[in-house]
């Protein structure tokens, strides 16, 4: 495949993907689209994110993705009450398999190469995480999409993306987001609230900005890993971001 004539300053990423991004094809940052689909994959909004992912391949970056599973269940969600909460995480765990599954079937479909390796084995269906494997995968310029968390419950898929990109010696961490990147306060609630070009992970810890969960944040600053918060249903921006192009919130181990 040829690459493009963009260089990316990053040699791998690992990009993050919430699993609601599996069902809107469209929508603002500030407004979603009104009586679109609350759960399941759309496969509108599978062939754009992966058709996003293809021009971000190739750049020539090596790019691993962990995906979440809220389309499909939530651990902490409202569907998951009177049901005790390690099933309810391992179900949760087994959602981003079917997602994992799906992109890749996605990005094959394009001609991408991939890999599916999870926390937790169902050989049938995908490999088991071994970091070396999953490295020499990177290497040999495959997408390797690492599924079902961290394998324990009580885990976010955030916290599994930082430490899955810390054990893949990932140079930064992408964060696809439905907002434009990290805000002074809640852009869908005060349309006042301004975008923050740049911080430190410190501050974000310390402002509780909710952009990932605590033990994720500390993660990425505890073994010097940048992230990088932006939108993705821009046109490009995943593209943009592998790039090192100035998009969205970068957030830096130091202040």
């Amino acid at each position: 495949m040829s690459k493009s004539s963009s260089h990316s300053p990053y040699r791998r990423v690992l990009l993050k993907l919430s699993g609601e991004a599996l069902v809107h094809n469209s929508g603002s940052a500030r407004r979603p689209r009104k009586n679109s689909a609350s759960y399941g994959i759309s496969p509108e909004a599978l062939l754009r994110i992966c058709r996003e992912i293809q021009k971000a391949y190739q750049t020539g970056t090596e790019i691993a993705i962990v995906v979440g599973g809220g389309n499909i269940w939530r651990g902490m969600g409202p569907n998951a009450q009177g049901i005790d909460r390690v099933t309810a995480d391992n179900m949760g765990m087994l959602a981003t398999i079917i997602n994992a599954l799906a992109l890749q079937d996605g990005l094959e479909r394009l001609g991408i190469p991939t890999r599916v390796q999870t926390s937790i084995e169902i050989t049938k269906l995908a490999e088991p995480f071994i970091r070396r494997r999953a490295i020499r995968h990177l290497e040999k310029k495959r997408v390797v999409l690492f599924a079902g968390g961290t394998g324990s419950p009580y885990f976010t898929t955030d916290t599994t993306a930082a430490l899955r990109a810390v054990e893949i010696n990932a140079q930064i961490l992408l964060k696809a987001t439905k907002v434009h990147g990290v805000y002074t306060d809640d852009p869908q609630k005060n349309p006042k609230a301004r975008l923050l070009h740049k911080l430190s992970l410190m501050q974000a810890i310390q402002k509780r900005l909710r952009i990932m969960d605590t033990s994720a944040l500390s993660l990425c600053m505890d073994n010097q890993l940048p992230v990088l918060v932006f939108q993705l249903n821009t046109p490009g921006n995943i593209a943009k971001a592998v790039a090192g192009q100035s998009i969205g919130t970068l957030l830096l181990p130091h202040s």
